[in-house]
Parts: C-alpha cells; sequence; structure tokens
C-alpha cells in the first residue's frame, strides 16, 4: 500500500516564493500522513516547530549552505545552530561541490564536520552532495567524507540542480556508506513505484514535494 512509505517521507517545500498559508498546509499534511519530517527553508523552522510541537513523530528538517554549497564553514555552523534554537531536529546541509571537484578533501570533511558537531546530540544531519553534479569517483568520495565525519545521513540531491536522484546513485551510495549510515533520495521521485525502487536500492528516507500524492498511490508533476 502507498501509505505504508509515509513515514519514510520529508514532506518538501523549499521553493522562495512559499507563503505562510503554504508552509501551515504543509504541516497539516505531515501530521494528516505521518510524514517523518517537513523539509522546509530556515526562515519557516520557527513557525513549523509550533506547528508541529504536539506531533513529536514528525520532525522539522531544515536546509543548510542552501542550495549551492558555497557559504563557509563559519556561516553554515551558525546556521546550524540557529535552525536547532527554532525548533529544527534534522538539518541537510549542501557540502561544498567546488572543493570536492578541487581534491580539498580536507576542506570538504571540515565543512561537514563543522556542521555535524553543531547539531551532536540536537538534530540528525544529511549531507547533500548533489550528485548530478559529480563523477561516480567524486560521489564515492564525497560518502566517504561524510562517513568520516559523522553524518547521520547522505543525500543525492538539493532538486534545485540539473537532475535529481536515480536508483544507480543510490545503489552506489549505498555500497558506499555501508549499513550504518542512512541514504536519502531526493529530486525527481514523484510516486509510489518510484520511491519503490529507491528503497529496494538502499534508500532509507525520502525527500519529495510530492509525498500526498504518493501516500495516495498517484503520480505527481513535482521536480522535488
Amino acid at each position: 500500500m502507498a501509505e505504508s512509505v509515509a513515514h519514510l517521507i520529508d514532506h518538501t517545500l523549499l521553493k522562495a516564493d512559499a507563503t505562510k498559508q503554504q508552509i501551515l498546509h504543509l504541516c497539516e499534511e505531515a501530521k494528516q500522513y505521518k510524514f517523518a519530517s517537513v523539509c522546509i527553508q530556515p526562515y519557516w523552522v520557527k513557525t513549523a516547530a509550533q506547528v508541529l510541537a504536539e506531533e513529536p513523530e514528525v520532525k522539522v528538517c531544515t536546509v543548510i549552505g542552501f542550495p549551492l554549497g558555497q557559504n563557509t564553514t563559519v556561516i553554515k555552523a551558525a546556521e546550524t545552530k540557529d535552525a536547532i534554537e527554532n525548533g529544527a531536529t534534522e538539518v541537510d546541509m549542501v557540502i561544498n561541490i567546488a572543493a570536492l571537484k578541487d581534491q580539498d578533501d580536507e576542506t570538504v570533511q571540515a565543512d561537514i564536520k563543522a556542521v555535524v558537531d553543531a547539531a551532536k546530540n540536537k538534530a540528525l544531519t544529511k549531507v547533500i552532495i548533489e550528485t548530478s553534479l559529480l563523477t561516480n569517483e567524486e560521489k564515492e568520495r564525497a560518502c566517504r567524507l561524510a562517513v568520516q565525519a559523522g553524518a547521520d545521513f547522505v543525500k543525492t540531491s538539493t532538486g534545485f540542480s540539473t537532475n535529481g536522484a536515480t536508483v544507480e546513485d543510490i545503489r552506489l551510495m549505498r555500497s558506499t556508506v555501508g549499513s550504518q549510515v542512512g541514504v536519502k533520495a531526493s529530486g525527481g521521485v514523484r510516486s509510489f513505484e518510484d520511491v519503490q525502487a529507491m528503497v529496494e536500492a538502499g534508500a532509507t528516507r525520502i525527500g519529495a514535494s510530492s509525498g500526498v500524492a504518493i501516500a495516495k498511490g498517484l503520480e505527481s508533476e513535482s521536480n522535488y
């Protein structure tokens, strides 16, 4: 049954023009369908935390260094602390993609670790590697760096780049991180069948703005 995957879904609304009414509606849908979380921009964290205060099973997730990953490490850590103070219990941070491509693994790992440390014992950390911009070697290296930095999850995509999650990338990421780290598929997951394919490949969380359609067994045209 399609609704059986609802607990895997981060119900997502990250558009710049999202209104308060839309965020409130997102939260109500998350409560109704028992999604894993709502994933929203940092500005809306406090609002969502207030609405979901009586629904502890629905987490408040936000994004850090989003969507380009080019904020400095100090800013990413500060953004993480601010989000947690406002009520976030999960943070999805974007790696420094440029540093990864420049083979500057030390910078990439330190960047991730700063967010992990800022969130320690307060929020889960998911690391967005933006697979559509990386070679397979870079995807593997990014995943290894995330694990070494202590992240809880690796995640495929922001949903704002050139492509989203693929089954092949999920398999690669899962084989790289092993069984102790979560893998989140995001970007272009629009149907129950898409979710099934991602889970079979190794995903343990799904980022989607199509959560309600997925839970109803329908297919959405949303890109995220």
